[in-house]
């Protein structure tokens, strides 16, 4: 009896496991066509470096001191017009902003690498920059500048042929020399951010610099530490924008965000706040 008893739990056994087996294959089959989804949207996401960005919960935010744009104020206070505008944006992405001071000559380097998201520092949108980079449409408008030491005679850029003429590595600035007839003659001298142009200047150790229009009104003139230098030229118009990786889908976002934010007023009250000009 207990052997028949036993042989008929085996067979329910069998019975069970059979059923079983055939639930866990369906499941196995449901189970891999959902990995291979996964597989597939994580592929896709893997293409996208807003998808990259969003993941990680932050946008890594290269930078250099540039006051009006990035900089710390008096108070301690790190502001700008730049780091107050991404800061808006990050929020619109759902997004942390995490500024890195870095190497302007080196940025695109460091985008490369993923040391930084972006480049979002008062960057004039160029050829070079355009063929490296995936870049937004522009957002303010800059120019570059002569600028030179109260009492200097100036009427053009031949009276500096030969002199000593500072920029910052890699900048718009440093271009404007190269492209000018008269400022390609001068004594080029490569400085690694434009407020040490300023200094050169101011020491006398620099007959000139040539900079951004944006910081010079913010940081030469009456009431500033550059009380006794002056703007005494405008080169060419340009126009700033933020550049991430090439091919990236993140510069079309952020172009969706600063619509919404100059619709609803944020960018021009900004634009005030810090004395520039919207691009168009």
């Amino acid at each position: 009896m207990k052997r028949i008893v036993s042989m008929f739990l085996a067979g329910a056994m069998a019975l069970s496991l059979a059923a079983c087996g055939g639930s866990a294959s369906t499941s196995t089959a449901a189970s891999t066509a959902s990995s291979a989804a996964a597989s597939a949207s994580a592929a896709a996401e893997g293409d996208s470096d807003l998808a990259y960005i969003k993941n990680k919960g932050k946008m890594v935010i290269g930078y250099t001191v540039y006051e009006p744009m990035n900089y710390t104020d008096a108070d301690g206070n790190f502001t700008g017009f730049d780091t107050e505008l991404a800061t808006a944006v990050c929020e619109k992405l759902g997004v942390e902003p995490e500024f890195v001071e870095i190497n302007w000559d080196t940025k695109i380097v460091e985008l490369d690498a993923k040391s930084i998201d972006c480049i979002w520092n008062g960057m004039t949108i160029t050829d070079e920059i355009q063929q490296n980079a995936a870049c937004t449409k522009a957002y303010a408008k800059n120019a570059q500048v002569v600028v030179v030491k109260d009492g200097t005679d100036y009427s053009s850029t031949a009276d500096l042929v030969g002199k000593t003429v500072v920029a910052e590595a890699g900048s718009a600035g440093e271009a404007a020399i190269s492209e000018d007839e008269n400022l390609a003659q001068a004594d080029y001298i490569s400085k690694s951010v434009q407020t040490d142009c300023l200094m050169e200047v101011a020491a006398g150790t620099a007959d000139a610099a040539v900079l951004d229009l944006t910081l010079a009104n913010a940081m030469i003139g009456e009431g500033t530490d550059y009380a006794n230098l002056k703007i005494v030229d405008e080169l060419n118009a340009e126009e700033y924008g933020v550049a991430f990786r090439k091919g990236s889908d993140a510069a079309a976002a952020v172009d969706a965000a600063f619509d919404e934010l100059k619709a609803d007023g944020t960018m021009q009250q900004l634009a005030d706040k810090y004395d520039l000009a919207l691009a168009d």
